[in-house]
């Protein structure tokens, strides 16, 4: 992405290593974005509700409060798109900065390249998000009814809260009910990617859609992709 396309966008760099901090804030720069940076929870927080950041960056091991932590205080304040900086690769622990809010994570060490590709990534999620919620009008699929507009879900009539990934993940599946969605089509079309290095951080997600939308809702085609199912 060039600095051009990211004139205007800002970036909350959240990092409790002052080097690893100033490092990816000066890359970030160089790509055009504003940057504005944190070293501990309680700053980060606060430097999210001063500067309204289109995306942060965000470490998970913190000083004050971990980034877990920091995830869940800032999407209740306004959701916005979070990749989670991680030293720490177990299922578990991602699963459940996912499930805080965090839209997709790279392990530690990582390259420039990568963070930029991701970041670049979640911001044009965002954009067709917008796109698709002026275009796509309100599906409802034996009781899972997904609006758009409202990026609201309710499950046999009871609200079903999402996070901001998931719910653009749902609303790819639902737009096509009971046709299979290969991994490659899914990783382009919600995380913008023009490859699948990425699918196991789809497979995080679908995971944790199942647990809130029910496990039978999502079928899984091994080799291929996922379905949502039109009818139960």
């Amino acid at each position: 992405m060039t600095e051009g396309k990211q004139a205007g966008r800002s970036v909350l760099v959240v990092e409790d290593e002052p080097v690893i901090n100033q490092a990816v804030t000066d890359r970030l720069r160089a790509e055009g974005y504003t940057v504005h940076q944190a070293g501990d929870g309680p700053s980060a927080v606060a430097a999210f509700e001063e500067h309204a950041p289109d995306a942060v960056l965000l470490d998970v091991m913190l000083p004050g409060f971990d980034g877990l932590e920091v995830c869940r205080r800032i999407q209740a304040v306004r959701p916005v798109p979070v990749l989670m900086l991680t030293a720490r690769d177990d299922e578990t622990d991602l699963l459940v900065g996912l499930g805080v809010g965090a839209d997709d994570y790279v392990t530690k060490p990582f390259s420039m390249r990568e963070v930029i590709a991701r970041l670049g990534a979640l911001l044009r999620r965002v954009e067709r998000a917008e796109e698709l919620a002026r275009s796509t009008g309100r599906m409802d699929l034996a009781g899972l009814v997904v609006d758009p507009a409202s990026r609201r879900v309710s499950v046999d009539g009871g609200e079903v809260h999402l996070t901001p990934l998931e719910f653009d993940l749902l609303c790819a599946l639902a737009a096509e009910p009971g046709t299979v969605r290969s991994r490659e089509a899914l990783m382009r079309e919600v995380w913008g990617w023009g490859d699948a290095s990425g699918t196991r951080t789809l497979d995080s997600h679908v995971k944790a859609l199942r647990a809130k939308i029910g496990a039978d809702r999502v079928r899984t085609v091994h080799g291929v992709g996922y379905a949502l199912e039109a009818d139960r």
